[in-house]
């Protein structure tokens, strides 16, 4: 498992992709996730701190994308995280794509306490973005970064929110929270269940309500949820 770990953090490290190892390795999905556990540690060791986790692969046309059909989670550091507005440094990463989701606040028993619209970047260390299911889990879910506009109260409906995903002004994509197992807020207790640990103050990413696209450099990038706001990064 630290080998498979090692690996994965060094292509990481060095924006560099690998082959699929670990389902070259023949492991299952309950392995894949113990050799997620080593590759955040590694992160720990180096300073980095959680502060959250997400859930993958909630939404059918992501599932088709990626070409599986199980809701996976990884884990969020302190590293990962970005400022609304600002910039992302796309030369550190290997074939980053970004999408549109909803962001929950929880408290230490896994309730949500606030939502926000958010991006998430993700960025699959494997070569030409192919991985099985075990592959992904393994990589920590393609986790690399996330942005999260400003918090507000929970609204009573989130199953049918409006979703749009501009590039330099553009629509790229349009989708709906209800993409989102249903409503996004079931992704919560999904998430809680799946992760078995959490924290006052984390932050819960619900998953995707359109599919990525490629996050290009020198692009601006905003998300809009229907009566949540918008969130915002550029790319360098």
């Amino acid at each position: 498992m630290s080998d498979l770990a090692e690996q994965l953090d060094a292509a990481a490290r060095d924006g560099v992709a690998i082959p699929q190892i670990v389902s070259a390795a023949g492991l299952d999905a309950d392995a894949a996730y113990a050799v997620q556990e080593a590759l955040i540690a590694r992160r720990l060791a180096r300073g980095e701190r959680l502060v959250g986790i997400k859930l993958g692969l909630t939404s059918r046309a992501k599932m088709a994308q990626v070409g599986v059909d199980e809701v996976i989670w990884g884990r969020l550091t302190d590293a990962m995280a970005i400022a609304d507005g600002a910039t992302v440094d796309t030369s550190a990463l290997i074939h980053p794509r970004i999408e549109p989701e909803v962001a929950f606040l929880l408290d230490a028993d896994g309730n949500a306490t606030a939502v926000a619209p958010a991006l998430e970047i993700i960025d699959s260390r494997y070569a030409d973005f192919k991985f099985s299911l075990a592959d992904v889990i393994a990589d920590n879910s393609s986790a690399a970064a996330f942005a999260i506009g400003d918090w507000k109260p929970l609204p009573d409906g989130l199953d049918n929110l409006g979703v749009l995903l501009e590039v330099d002004g553009r629509v790229v994509q349009i989708g709906s929270t209800a993409a989102i197992l249903g409503d996004p807020r079931r992704a919560v207790t999904r998430g809680v269940r799946l992760a078995d640990r959490v924290e006052a103050g984390w932050v819960l990413l619900a998953g995707a309500a359109t599919a990525a696209v490629p996050l290009a450099p020198r692009s601006h990038v905003r998300a809009v949820v229907e009566g949540l706001g918008t969130v915002a990064v550029r790319a360098s």
